[in-house]
């Protein structure tokens, strides 16, 4: 088959954009590299999908379309279709697992699609599509292993030479089932193929990069979620012979480095790209980072930005690790007043993003603790510090559990303690706001209760507990007053004396 003049004869341009071919100047200077993004992004449906569906759907006969298409989707594939069959006045029948947003079905039904919801996951969703379209006669529409469909996503790379004709190292594009990857590759490798086709997969759906490695597709059991757009099991026979023949490597990608690369291409464009959207710049990312590479043109196409608002907490919460910039660690120090100052000494200048304490005995005192840091090396330099300053320390930057839940868990109830006091306070964020707190605080007054996470908020809220003895309530109310800081007296607080008092 001679994918040239299939991409080359493609009908996309009826529904979709030329995608701009973007610099991302901030990017691009701190790794060393040009990078310019594919702005997929920008497409009437956010994403690439709406190529390849539309190409497949234009090519069908008049009968064809008359009794309509059918495909089984959560997301881009499923607003493509639906678009594109409300431009050629096509029926569309869009089976969904039950368990979609709200969101994504109401953009199908608003694009003029049927959404018909159908078990709870994809591979059930999927498997009803095909018996609908025996039952109804419909003609289905797959999202990537379909000659027609790949050859709309092709015209990616046929734009991206046309828009640079100066060389280019090498290309990035995500890969799901394959057919962006495919079709892009198909395209370049024939036209200019000194140009390197890299395809990037996240270390939990990596079913392209297995299956070329085992020379056949391999079926994975499970795949993580969080990139959902490219979370797929069984990659496609077609995607799968022409990834295998023409492209040149594939990266792997984690989930923190995708939050860092949304976190980059919002910095330079102020655009939220979805998870498998920003994979190709993570993927970039990695490979100019294992290669040493520097001074090269590197092109990435940000697939899509279809993402949930609720999953940008996450995002945010991820992106600094990610990137390397924040270190998490766990600190030992001794439980007993100037600790936790002295703590901060050792820190320096560094800006601490996240403090989490509570007194558990009269020996030790365990901190989990987030330190801003300019890469890994630093954060390795900052535990050896610790350490020969006698305030063991461990690096839990790759933990996930530590990550994902202990961060959140850091406290409970301390029966033996007298005297605690709990205050709310804010913090203004910047550097020296927690120092002055601790130069006020009398030297006899024990910190058994600290909590401080930094939101990106213009003050930072923290829960202190501080063991006052009632004879020095007068000095306390003075340091308080000394302050400047607003603060709330939560000791009676009810969720205290269940949780932690």
């Amino acid at each position: 088959m001679d994918y040239l003049e299939k991409i080359l004869n493609a009908r996309v341009y009826d529904v979709a954009i030329e995608s701009p071919l973007e610099l991302a100047p901030n990017l691009s200077g701190r790794i060393g590299n040009r990078i310019l993004l594919k702005r997929e992004d920008m497409q009437p449906v956010f994403s690439f999908k709406l190529r390849g569906a539309y190409n497949k759907m234009a090519a069908l006969t008049p009968a064809q379309r008359k009794r309509g298409v059918i495909c089984a989707s959560a997301g881009n594939h499923a607003q493509g279709v639906a678009l594109a069959a409300k431009k050629l006045a096509c029926k569309a029948v869009i089976v969904m697992p039950t368990t979609t947003p709200l969101i994504k079905i109401n953009a199908v039904k608003n694009r003029g699609g049927e959404a018909v919801l159908a078990g709870e996951s994809y591979d059930e969703a999927y498997a009803h599509a095909k018996a609908l379209e025996k039952k109804k006669g419909l003609t289905f529409v797959h999202p990537y292993d379909d000659p027609e469909v790949i050859a709309g996503q092709g015209t990616i790379g046929m734009e991206i030479l046309r828009q640079h004709p100066d060389p280019i190292e090498a290309v990035f594009v995500a890969i799901g089932g394959g057919g962006l990857a495919a079709g892009v590759a198909a395209y370049i490798k024939r036209v200019r193929p000194a140009t390197k086709v890299i395809g990037v997969e996240t270390f939990d759906a990596d079913a392209m990069a297995r299956s070329i490695k085992a020379g056949k597709r391999v079926r994975l059991d499970t795949v993580g979620l969080f990139a959902d757009g490219t979370a797929v099991k069984f990659v496609g026979e077609e995607t799968f012979r022409l990834c295998r023949e023409l492209l040149d490597d594939i990266v792997l990608v984690d989930t923190d480095a995708i939050c860092a690369a949304i976190k980059d291409v919002f910095e330079d464009t102020r655009s939220i790209l979805e998870p498998s959207g920003a994979l190709a710049i993570a993927g970039a990312k990695e490979y100019a980072k294992k290669k040493r590479l520097r001074d090269q043109t590197l092109v990435a196409v940000a697939s899509g930005a279809n993402t949930n608002f609720d999953r940008l907490r996450f995002v945010a919460e991820r992106a600094e690790v990610g990137e390397q910039r924040e270190a998490v660690l766990a600190v030992t120090i001794p439980e007993q007043p100037g600790s936790f100052k002295r703590f901060c000494n050792l820190i320096g200048k560094r800006a601490i993003t996240e403090f989490n304490y509570r007194y558990s005995d009269d020996s030790d005192a365990h901190v989990f603790a987030g330190v801003q840091v300019g890469n890994r090396a630093e954060a390795s330099k900052l535990v050896e510090t610790l350490r020969r300053h006698d305030l063991p320390a461990l690096d839990l930057t790759d933990d996930e559990m530590a990550k994902l839940h202990v961060r959140h868990m850091v406290g409970g109830h301390a029966p033996s303690l007298k005297d605690e006091l709990l205050y709310r306070f804010e913090f203004p964020e910047r550097p020296g706001a927690l120092m002055n707190f601790l130069e006020h605080m009398s030297k006899g007054w024990n910190i058994s209760l600290f909590h401080y996470r930094n939101h990106g908020a213009d003050y930072g809220r923290v829960l202190v507990g501080m063991q006052v003895p009632r004879g020095e309530m007068r000095e306390f109310k003075a340091f308080l007053k000394s302050l400047g800081y607003q603060y709330w007296d939560e000791s009676k607080n009810p969720a205290y004396r269940l949780f932690l008092g």
